[in-house]
Formats: C-alpha cells, sequence, structure tokens
C-alpha cells in the first residue's frame, strides 16, 4: 500500500520536535525516503538518527516533549527549572543561554546536547535525590509526583517535577550545582508545598543530606505545613555532613550552615 511519507511529516511530525530513524520506519520510511526527505528540505538532520522539520524552530521545550511522547523516556525537567516553570523562582528565559536540568531513571541520549545551540541540558540520576541502590525502579517511585507545563496550547504538556519534588532536586544538588543560600532563597518561597506528597517524598528519599537541608530550612522559614509532617518516620542517620567550607556545625540537625545565615 502506498504511504505519502509528506502527509505523515506534515500530520504526525510537529514543527519544533524531533524524532529518530526508528520512529520514521514505523511509518514506513527506508533510508532511500529519508534521504529524498532530507534532500527535498522536508525533514533535516540535527544529529546521527535524528530530524526534525526545521532546526531553527527547535527549543528545549521541543526536545523534552519529543523525549516524553516519542522516545519512551522517563525524563522530565526538575530541580530549579522546575521551580522556574512554576514561578518560585525567576523565570527562565525562553531560548537563549539557558540551562535546564532534567531528572531521569535512565541515562541521557548521547546527542541531547547538540541539538539545541543555545540551551545546554544538564542530566541528573534520579538516585541523586534518592539515594537508593536500586531496590525498585526510580522511574516508578517518582512517577507520581509530576505536574504538567504547557509550552505550545496546540500541543500536549510536558511533565515536570512538582514543587515538592523540585526543591527536594534542588536541596539535593547542594553544593554542586545550588549553592547553599541559592537553595535557601528557593525555600523561602515554599510556602503551600502539599504535606501529603512531602512526607512520601521525605520518606522515600534515602538521601540524608536532602532530609537534614530540608527540616534545616523548613524549621528556619517556619512553614505551616511543616507540623503535618511526621518526623518520626523520617531518619536522619548519624554523623556531620560538611556542607559548606568554613561554616558552622548545627548540632541539631549535624550539618554546616554558612555562618552568615
Amino acid at each position: 500500500m502506498y504511504v505519502n511519507k509528506k502527509n505523515i511529516l506534515r500530520t504526525v511530525l510537529p514543527e519544533g520536535t524531533i524524532i529518530s530513524r526508528q520512529w520514521l520506519e514505523l511509518f514506513q520510511f527506508n533510508r532511500h525516503s529519508i534521504d529524498n526527505s532530507i534532500k527535498s528540505g522536508q525533514l533535516q538532520s540535527v544529529a546521527k538518527g535524528i530530524y526534525t522539520k526545521n532546526a531553527a524552530l527547535l527549543r528545549w521545550q521541543g526536545i523534552v516533549f519529543s523525549l516524553q511522547n516519542y522516545f519512551n523516556s522517563d525524563i522530565v525537567p526538575g530541580g530549579l527549572t522546575a521551580l522556574e516553570l512554576q514561578g518560585y523562582a525567576h523565570y527562565l528565559p525562553m531560548s537563549h543561554n539557558v540551562q535546564v536540568h532534567l531528572y531521569t531513571s535512565k541515562p541521557p541520549p548521547p546527542w541531547l546536547n547538540d541539538v539545541v545551540p543555545d540551551a545546554r541540558f544538564i542530566t541528573h540520576t534520579n538516585t541523586e535525590l534518592l539515594g537508593r541502590s536500586g531496590k525498585v525502579a526510580d522511574d516508578e517511585i517518582l512517577k507520581p509526583y509530576t505536574t504538567t507545563y504547557t509550552w505550545r496550547e496546540e500541543l500536549k504538556p510536558i511533565k515536570i517535577s512538582s514543587p515538592e519534588r523540585a526543591i527536594l532536586e534542588v536541596l539535593s544538588g547542594v553544593p554542586k550545582y545550588n549553592s547553599f543560600e541559592h537553595a535557601d532563597e528557593l525555600m523561602q518561597g515554599m510556602t503551600a508545598l502539599s504535606p501529603g506528597p512531602l512526607q512520601e517524598l521525605l520518606e522515600k528519599c534515602e538521601n540524608i543530606k536532602v532530609r537534614r537541608l530540608f527540616f534545616w530550612m523548613a524549621d528556619r522559614h517556619k512553614y505551616s505545613w511543616l507540623k503535618k509532617l511526621d518526623r518520626d518516620k523520617i531518619s536522619l542517620g548519624s554523623g556531620n555532613r560538611m556542607l559548606v567550607k568554613g561554616g558552622r556545625l548545627d548540632k541539631k540537625y549535624k550539618i554546616t550552615v554558612p555562618r552568615t545565615i
């Protein structure tokens, strides 16, 4: 049966998104038809085996959309990026020189930072937050703690970390990706977190540093939702943790904190 490949590209491949050679093969594209589509300008190659309609229209949101919808990836924007998208921090620039923090249980595709020149993806494994060793699939543990972000009205929204998950992801990146002071500034805006998901995440997260940082900052800002958490179910471990060089040791949570705070 003849398949009009031009119509397929027009109807099932939105501009500003990417697809793989394997995806095209599902629609009866072979190497010859892919080459012809490139020669005629219907497709552009942006990395080995990765194609788009118009590379000039590619933005980081379209890459994430494609990964979630065409590549069966559990990758989500999280941490600082998710908080920015939800209005908890300075808004992300929509295109130029933006860093996008992505969280996933699997290695990212090798071409990820080759297709959008004005954005840089920083990928994190879910184990950075969970501190686990594969007892349960990390993507299944964190899957419930997402929300959606509408990036184009005519297309499905992309999944991003919920505020409760995102602030813990930020804390997992202290001090490597986020300074103690910046994380504390972000925590200051977390006035409306939901204690139910927080409780679940803090119990599932076995990263002692994250738990201690979270409670130190939450105590400092005296949030009303803090009283609804059952601390007895959340172990804080033992031993001191140095997070700030030259800082002072907080005796309650056994972490070093900036002397200026």
